[in-house]
């Protein structure tokens, strides 16, 4: 069926997306969902036959000069200077958005086994707690959660003991985090002078950070800061109400929600069922292993639950679990990399492996999408002032948020985004020519290639056709997003 809305064609076919072509400002872009590049991620055979995981790093948050760019879940590539390729001289920079997922933490609670092995605790760093006026003399003190087990308590938790909180970003976590700070400083500032230097107060008008309602975020986003400011003062971190967030993503979205819901169903989704069965023999040695019960419908909907339990011990040296019969059958390394292998297949096929995984995540994302647009404009406005003044702004966020934007951008090589995963947006003015703007997307610190024609290497691609691809799916203004959303216009 065919509908007119606005300047905006779209076909729907069912259970899909839209498909056909979007005019917006007389720029014609495709709309539709084109599949991902065949590799070994994607492919159920080499996931269950193969060996390791693919080069990508698990145990260290460092990776060799010689190797950066490589996949690591424990620290992902980003923006720096040794690596960054600068835009061709006609260029200016004018606008940078950068959103990334959090860096590395503890795991959560919900991910633990019954009874862990051994403790995780977290006494070289504090989590601070309080609250200070702003317009008054006293002040607080920098009180900090630190947790411990009461000997009195009779109820002991199950799961993760130790004076971590499941989670929190570790203090390694919180080193990579004040790292990519410096990083993208070296970058912005060092190398490219866009940015303010950090001795001009005039850079605190012309940034913004915000981060979600999990606190993870928060610790990212001190440390971050100060790798990039050297500052202690006080500064803002933009959040949005928990019910109506955008950057989680977190505001209703029940037609997005039964669309993915469906991709991972047994019943409905047969290429699902097919993983599930396959990892039949793998589940049975863990489970063993963990004492996890087969009935566990949380470890046993997807692979998720034992691959974070598993690569946050790797990525801060613990060992591998061990339990069983007298505690001595063990995770081995062959086992760990059959779970990320399963990871991976699993992120492919809920973000990128089908029609439906567009629609999904341009509806459960669409709003951040339309205040990316948004800035995007702003920073075109005559005045340079569209966005308030802010030149550069930076969001903290997590695997979901990423996974839902690289579903968007329609990534030709789908990765679970490990902790840090970047994407940045790079709005440039073409100084001669009739001038125009373009835009340079960056993930991993490289141009991000997509499968769709009309985007495809996203290097120097008219900012009209990526603004003219997001309204056709999201509306300008998100104006299409709640229709979707609320199943009055079909996914």
């Amino acid at each position: 069926m065919l509908l007119q809305a606005g300047h905006v064609l779209l076909a729907f076919a069912a259970g899909g997306v839209a498909v056909s072509s979007h005019r917006g400002n007389g720029t014609a872009v495709d709309l539709s969902w084109h599949p991902p590049k065949q590799t070994q991620l994607n492919n159920l055979t080499a996931v269950v036959n193969g060996d390791g995981v693919y080069g990508f790093i698990y145990n260290s948050s460092d990776t060799p000069d010689e190797r950066y760019g490589v996949y690591n879940w424990c620290n992902m590539p980003h923006v720096r200077k040794r690596e960054y390729v600068k835009a061709p001289r006609e260029y200016e920079l004018v606008f940078v958005e950068v959103i990334h997922r959090h860096h590395k933490r503890t795991p959560y609670s919900s991910n633990a086994f019954p009874v862990e092995p051994y403790q995780w605790n977290c006494d070289d760093q504090g989590l601070y707690y309080h609250g200070e006026p702003f317009d008054r003399t006293q002040r607080a003190t920098p009180a900090y959660w630190k947790g411990y087990t009461s000997e009195v308590n009779p109820f002991v938790p199950s799961g993760w003991i130790g004076t971590c909180q499941f989670p929190q970003i570790t203090a390694d976590g919180m080193s990579d985090s004040w790292q990519h700070g410096e990083d993208l400083y070296a970058v912005y500032h060092n190398l490219l002078n866009f940015l303010p230097d950090r001795n001009n107060p005039s850079w605190r008008h012309k940034i913004a950070y915000r981060v979600t309602r999990n606190t993870i975020t928060s610790q990212v986003a001190g440390m971050l800061i100060h790798g990039m400011w050297r500052t202690t003062e006080r500064l803002p971190l933009l959040i949005q109400a928990d019910a109506v967030d955008s950057l989680e993503p977190k505001y209703s979205c029940p037609a997005a929600r039964d669309l993915s819901n469906k991709l991972t169903n047994r019943d409905a989704n047969p290429a699902w069922a097919a993983h599930l069965d396959a990892a039949k023999p793998l589940y049975a040695e863990l489970d063993t292993i963990s004492g996890v019960p087969a009935s566990d419908a949380g470890f046993h909907a997807s692979l998720d639950h034992y691959y974070d339990n598993l690569s946050a011990r790797q990525c801060h040296q613990k060992p591998l679990p061990c339990g069983g019969d007298n505690n001595k059958t063990c995770v081995t390394q062959d086992l760990a990399d059959r779970v990320y292998r399963f990871g991976h297949w699993e992120y492919n096929h809920v973000y990128r492996g089908s029609r439906e995984t567009l629609a999904a995540s341009a509806a459960a994302y669409g709003v951040w999408i339309a205040e990316l647009a948004a800035h995007l404009r702003g920073a075109m406005v005559p005045d340079g002032n569209g966005n308030g003044g802010v030149i550069y702004f930076h969001n903290i966020a997590h695997d979901g948020s990423v996974s839902r934007l690289l579903s968007v951008l329609q990534l030709d090589e789908m990765v679970w985004p490990g902790m840090g995963s970047e994407v940045v947006f790079e709005l440039f003015r073409k100084r001669e020519g009739g001038g125009g703007y373009f835009v340079r997307v960056l993930f991993g610190g490289r141009v991000l290639t997509s499968s769709n024609p009309s985007l495809g290497v996203m290097d120097m691609l008219p900012v009209a056709t990526m603004l003219a691809y997001f309204d056709g799916l999201v509306g300008e203004g998100a104006k299409l997003v709640v229709e979707r959303c609320d199943g009055s216009v079909p996914l």
